[in-house]
């Protein structure tokens, strides 16, 4: 696969994600809930300081302890991914590689520059708004590597269904499948983990080895034998 296809697809999954993250960003105030496809697919405004799909690593230390992580992950796998490329991976394993550098990258640049650019979305500009400003750069509202990291993808297939009772511990109680709200770069992590997993066996076949016959014969070549 040539680099400048592997570039391509990064910069497309980058697009696509922090173009949508924008749109909500300055569009949508916390917690903004619009139907997309009926009650299924839905665009809800959320901001998380954690890992992807919300989850969430030990308060503001545990923030730029996880924002420095996947720095130095997104500079390692650029040169992990040059060397996939120069010898010459299967196609689809570098596919995926890039897929899962694409989304590490995309949830980096909102940690990195999102609280330098953006004025915060608890700011109340009239008593029914609360949405997000670009500002001038530095002047946002949080110091660099702190920003918060923007999702709006949520896929409530079942809602308000309830837990057999007979189910330990949660019997009787609400839920909703599926409930996270996630983004781009969350998603394209998730296809190229499980797409790595799933076809990890033809991505990593290995070549039959050549087996040479040999002819193993006890007669006894002398000068007689050959002249015969």
């Amino acid at each position: 696969m040539k680099p400048r296809q592997v570039i391509l697809v990064i910069l497309l999954i980058i697009f696509a994600d922090q173009a949508l993250k924008f749109y909500i960003k300055l569009s949508y105030t916390p917690g903004e809930e619009h139907r997309v496809m009926g009650n299924w697919f839905k665009l809800h405004f959320v901001e998380n300081e954690g890992m992807a799909w919300g989850w969430k690593f030990g308060g503001a230390f545990g923030k730029i302890a996880l924002t420095l992580f996947r720095l130095v992950a997104v500079i390692w796998g650029s040169f992990l991914l040059r060397d996939f490329i120069r010898k010459k991976y299967h196609k689809g394993f570098i596919i995926c590689a890039a897929l899962i550098y694409a989304g590490a990258l995309g949830n980096l640049l909102d940690s990195m520059f999102y609280g330098l650019i953006f004025d915060s979305s608890e700011i109340a500009y009239s008593p029914n708004q609360n949405i997000a400003k670009l500002v001038q750069f530095g002047h946002g509202y949080t110091s660099f590597l702190h920003g918060k990291v923007v999702d709006m993808l949520y896929f409530p297939i079942i809602e308000h269904a309830h837990y057999p009772s007979w189910v330990p511990f949660k019997g009787g109680q609400e839920f909703t499948f599926f409930e996270p709200v996630f983004n781009i770069a969350d998603a394209s992590i998730s296809v190229g983990v499980i797409t790595l997993l799933i076809f990890q066996n033809r991505f990593f076949k290995k070549e039959p080895k050549e087996q040479h016959s040999t002819v193993e014969t006890n007669s006894i070549v002398d000068d007689k034998t050959q002249i015969s």
